[in-house]
Formats: structure tokens, C-alpha cells, sequence
């Protein structure tokens, strides 16, 4: 069965002090829940994981990396392995997001080997995919998806790929305050789950979490998560203050 989960990705925010006031608010007001129906993971900078991963286990949340390195070990100056964040405790790692595909010119193949990289250490890869806004207006929106999907994650076994949460990032809606209509969110999610369950059939597919990611906020979280492959949200700037993110975190009916 999926899970529904909401990923706060703080990117890079947050001096050590406000981070650590940002994780003791949630943790109050996570407390205060009777019942949550979804689960909550905090993705922090690289800095303040080991401080999460502590905090983690006197609360109700996970913690996950904003990235890890392709690379097993050696000499690579800055990059981070995915046997350092294994040793850590973490659950989760994103992988594949539009910015490090941007920024860092990460190709599909790349994406791949750091997927491999974390299931060989038991961590649950984020994979993100999502279209540029020329792509959308040319209505490739459904072939930008397949290819990323494809070359990032369809070698994978059955068995490996149970072990993966996707998140669907239009890119056009990432930080510009534009959102995919809950229409336009459900049509790619459900395209994707179509896609899974040609490679691996409709158990696997039925039980892959698909994130949603792209402006999404506490004032049309409710409305997207309604939609029926819509399991939750990749969250970016409404995750750096604790009411919206809870707000978003409590969404679910």
C-alpha cells in the first residue's frame, strides 16, 4: 500500500540556530496531532542532517538529503556518498531535481547511478522529473517525463523500484508561485503510474508514492492531494515556516 508523504526540501536556507528553531516549532506542533495521514520528511542542507536525524527519533518525522554523489567513495572533493548518509540514519534522499539538473548539467544517466547508489544503502531515492515551460507550451510534457523516467529508473529491478517515491516538478511552477491545476497535476501523475505499470504491472505501480512538487502551499495543498495519484508533496518554500508546512502536512482527508 502507498504512502502519502510530504517532503519539506529546505534547499539551501537556514543559518544552524534558525534550523534548529525551525525543527523544535515543527516537533511541538507534530506532538499536538492525533493522528497524521500522511509521513512528514524534513530534507535540510547537509550541515544540520546529523542534528535532524537526532531530533527524528524523539518525534514523528523522517529525514532525508537533498543529494548524494554517483560516486561509491574516493577522491571527489566536496560530494557526499550514500554509505555517509546511510551512516547517519537517514530514510530518504532526492535525487534528480530540476535545479541540479539545471545548475549541474545532471543527466538522466547520472540520476541512475545515484538511484543505484542509494538502494544499495537502504535509503528511498525522491526521484524528481518534471518539464520545462517551452515543453509544456509544445505539449511534450508526456515525452519529457517517459524519457526521465525510462533512463533514470527502468533498469531497475521490480523488487528495486518498490523501493523508490517519484515526484513530479513541473519546472515552469517551481518557485515562480504558477502551479499545475490539480486537473493538470492528477493527468501526469496517473500518466506515470500508466507508465510503471507497463514495465513492472499495476502492483508495483499501485503501490509507488507520486509526489506533487511546484509551488504547492497550504492554500491549494487540500486540492491537489485529492486527486487519486496525487500521494503528497515535494515542498520548497512553504516548508521553511512551520504553520504552512503544517498546514500542508495535515491536508489530507
Amino acid at each position: 500500500m502507498r504512502k502519502n508523504i510530504v517532503a519539506g526540501n529546505w534547499k539551501m536556507n537556514k543559518r544552524f540556530d534558525e534550523a534548529l528553531e525551525l525543527v523544535n516549532d515543527l516537533m511541538e506542533r507534530l506532538e499536538k496531532e492525533n493522528e497524521l495521514n500522511a509521513m512528514v520528511v524534513l530534507c535540510p542542507p547537509y550541515p544540520y542532517l546529523e542534528m535532524c536525524s537526532d531530533m527524528s527519533q524523539e518525534s514523528y518525522f523522517a529525514v532525508g538529503a537533498q543529494d548524494v554523489s554517483e560516486q561509491e567513495s574516493g577522491a571527489y572533493t566536496g560530494e557526499v556518498s550514500a554509505s555517509m548518509l546511510e551512516s547517519l540514519g537517514l530514510d530518504y534522499c532526492i535525487v534528480g531535481h530540476s535545479e541540479r539538473r539545471a545548475y549541474h548539467h545532471e543527466t538522466n544517466a547520472v540520476v541512475e547511478k545515484k538511484v543505484k547508489q542509494l538502494l544499495a544503502n537502504n535509503i528511498c531515492p525522491i526521484v524528481c522529473c518534471g518539464e520545462l515551460l517551452p515543453e509544456r507550451e509544445a505539449e511534450k510534457q508526456f515525452d519529457v517525463v517517459k524519457e526521465q523516467i525510462t533512463e533514470s529508473l527502468f533498469s531497475l529491478s521490480a523488487e528495486e523500484f518498490g523501493n523508490i517515491v517519484i515526484a513530479y516538478e513541473p519546472v515552469w511552477a517551481i518557485g515562480t508561485g504558477k502551479t499545475a491545476t490539480p486537473q493538470q497535476a492528477q493527468e501526469m501523475h496517473a500518466f506515470i503510474r500508466s507508465l510503471i505499470a507497463e514495465k513492472y504491472g499495476n502492483e508495483v505501480a499501485e503501490n509507488t508514492s507520486i509526489l506533487y512538487g511546484g509551488s504547492c502551499n497550504a492554500k491549494n495543498a487540500e486540492e491537489l492531494f485529492a486527486n487519486k495519484d496525487v500521494d503528497g508533496g515535494l515542498i520548497g518554500g512553504a516548508s521553511l515556516k512551520a504553520e504552512d508546512f503544517m498546514k500542508i502536512v495535515t491536508s489530507f482527508k
